[in-house]
């Protein structure tokens, strides 16, 4: 395990794996960098690239400075950017899409980005979430009641139904959900109010991006990917088939390596 310190103090953990050009992997909700999907990510492309897949803030073995602010995830990323020579690639999942998108428009040291299934709401067959979705969020961390903070993002943000959360809460990996329950208020955050599109920020990346979907994954989802590769200009929009929400890594690498490769 490698750290670097974020300007705000806040120690973030990160591995580095392979050769080659810097490239970040941003994870998305209960994501981290020893998850088993993005453990196999970064073993893939570390065949081509020098890969940092770190703990988000409040995640892993990364610390978790409050109050929190979505510019102190960006200054995260940054100071990893810095670790890793200056300037990077970043390769972004749902959530942490998000995260990497906002990052970009402020800061050129990311070279290319790419981005899978940020979960924006363009049409009203998403989700519908309250204005207040991270303060709730946040709320019920704070009063100790982790488990329904998960329950609530789950259900609401993640379209589980409360039979399949219900089942969730007798597995292994439960335990670890709620550990990281603070985070999903920053991930809502990230997000801003409703999951709305930020047209006027993704207009201002001049990065060369690559947007990916999921062939299954639900249309709302398809159409969130649509409206980012729109926004930012030149970004290219391609789908997976076969593919949903929780991508394979042996599926995604094929369209990185094109993307990153050909640089």
């Amino acid at each position: 395990m490698n750290t670097v310190t974020s300007p705000d103090g806040t120690r973030i953990a990160y591995d580095r794996t392979g050769t080659g050009e810097p490239l970040v992997l941003a994870g998305g909700t209960f994501s981290y960098r020893r998850y088993p999907g993005q453990v196999k990510l970064a073993d893939l492309l570390s065949a081509r690239f020098t890969v940092y897949s770190y703990d988000r803030r409040g995640r892993g073995d990364s610390g978790d400075t409050r109050p929190y602010a979505v510019q102190r995830e960006a200054e995260d990323l940054a100071a990893l950017i810095a670790a890793a020579g200056g300037s990077a690639a970043v390769f972004g999942g749902s959530s942490g899409a998000g995260l990497a998108a906002r990052a970009a428009a402020g800061n050129p040291a990311i070279t290319r980005l790419a981005l899978w299934e940020p979960p924006y709401h363009v049409d009203d067959t998403a989700p519908r979430l309250p204005h207040d979705f991270a303060t709730q969020l946040d709320g019920l961390v704070s009063a100790g009641r982790r488990a329904e903070a998960v329950e609530l993002f789950l259900v609401r943000a993640a379209e589980a139904s409360p039979e399949d959360v219900a089942g969730m809460r007798g597995q292994p990996f439960w335990p670890a959900m709620e550990a990281s329950a603070q985070t999903l208020a920053y991930e809502a955050f990230v997000m801003g109010p409703g999951n709305a599109l930020p047209a006027r920020l993704l207009a201002g990346i001049t990065q060369p991006t690559l947007v990916l979907n999921g062939g299954d994954s639900p249309a709302w989802m398809r159409r969130a990917g649509e409206a980012v590769s729109g926004a930012i200009p030149g970004a290219v929009h391609r789908v997976l088939e076969g593919q949903v929400h929780y991508v394979a890594p042996e599926a995604i690498v094929p369209e990185l390596l094109e993307f990153f490769v050909t640089a």
